[in-house]
């Protein structure tokens, strides 16, 4: 990862403050250009970042007498958060992975799943690329027989802006493997919707 050139954020906001007709000394604002660094800091941390790098610690699990993997059915991951920032208007969008993977020989560790989506999620993205992302590093990554990932969003660029449809999200589905299939792909999405105390 390069890094982000906070300096030259804060110059290029002190600029647009200045562009919108607003006095970038004048209290409330003197600091903005240095938060608004920091937080692009954090939201674009995921520039030039490897998510292959998260799943490099997979473990290979072998395999069954049958030549099956040894490791069953999917396994699956709901309600993960994330933010990202929509590279249309720079605005956050903010929802809910849920990913899904049918094992192959190997297997990672559960917060490594999470991870892959945050290092994707922290740069200027869309929705539908970010789905298809996340699907495409887990089956690099773990050569599963199969990925599906469910994300659910709102973005600041349809609620706030144009439209202004407060109550709108958005659905993109990626999928891989044995999880295109529709009957195995309506399964896991049953699974994910299904209530946790069933």
């Amino acid at each position: 990862m390069t890094g982000v050139d906070t300096a030259r954020i804060e110059r290029a906001v002190r600029e647009l403050l200045l562009a919108i007709g607003e006095d970038p000394e004048r209290p409330g604002l003197e600091r903005t250009p240095a938060r608004v660094a920091e937080a692009y800091a954090e939201y674009f941390r995921g520039i030039g970042a490897d998510p292959q790098a998260l799943l490099a610690d997979s473990v290979d699990t072998g395999s069954a007498d049958d030549g099956e993997p040894a490791t069953g059915d999917a396994v699956v991951l709901r309600d993960l958060h994330f933010r990202s920032v929509c590279e249309h208007h720079l605005l956050p969008f903010i929802g809910t992975a849920h990913v899904a993977y049918l094992p192959g020989a190997k297997v990672v560790g559960l917060s490594r799943i999470p991870a892959v989506v945050d290092t994707l999620a922290s740069r200027p993205q869309v929705q539908e690329r970010l789905a298809e992302e996340i699907a495409d590093a887990l089956e690099a990554g773990l050569e599963p027989r199969g990925v599906l990932v469910v994300l659910d969003a709102v973005h600041g660029c349809v609620t706030t802006r144009g439209a202004r449809q407060e109550h709108s999200s958005t659905i993109t589905i990626a999928s891989r493997g044995a999880l295109a299939e529709p009957a195995a792909r309506a399964e896991i999405i049953g699974l994910i919707g299904s209530s946790r105390g069933a």
